[in-house]
């Protein structure tokens, strides 16, 4: 998609901020080693060819045509180990170390997406609590 403008941006790459000093812009990414989200102009989709197979069939059972729900969920890190902000809790989902994640930084995000989905789902997610402590029926 090089040469594409996005809507509402100077981006004409999706990833022109990783070619820039080995892939961390600015000195506090440099110095934290990881990038800093909101650089990135958040109406950017994610690339559809690298979805997983999960995220495949849920948008087929949800009838959805896009993630956008999703574009600014990320791969990003917590005390050193993998993990997805989940703005539900406020709160860091940490990735198992045993899970093993690919090097390309989009294919980790796209991780990211169908992990976050499935820990909402799950009976471990906080909301199914407070879901079964307060409903009114």
């Amino acid at each position: 998609m090089a040469g594409t403008k996005y809507r509402g941006s100077e981006i004409e790459d999706v990833d022109q901020f990783r070619k820039d000093a080995g892939g961390l812009g600015s000195e506090r990414e440099k110095e934290i080693g990881q990038h800093i989200g909101y650089r990135y102009d958040v109406n950017l989709v994610p690339d559809y060819k690298r979805l997983t197979p999960f995220l495949k069939s849920y948008m087929e059972v949800m009838g959805w045509d896009d993630l956008n729900w999703l574009e600014d969920v990320h791969m990003g890190y917590e005390d050193s180990m993998a993990a997805v902000f989940d703005r539900n809790i406020n709160g860091w989902v940490r990735i198992p170390d045993s899970f093993d994640l690919p090097d390309n930084q989009q294919d980790r995000d796209m991780i990211a997406r169908e992990l976050l989905i499935k820990f909402q789902m799950s009976d471990r997610h906080p909301m199914v609590t407070l879901r079964k402590a307060y409903k009114k029926f």
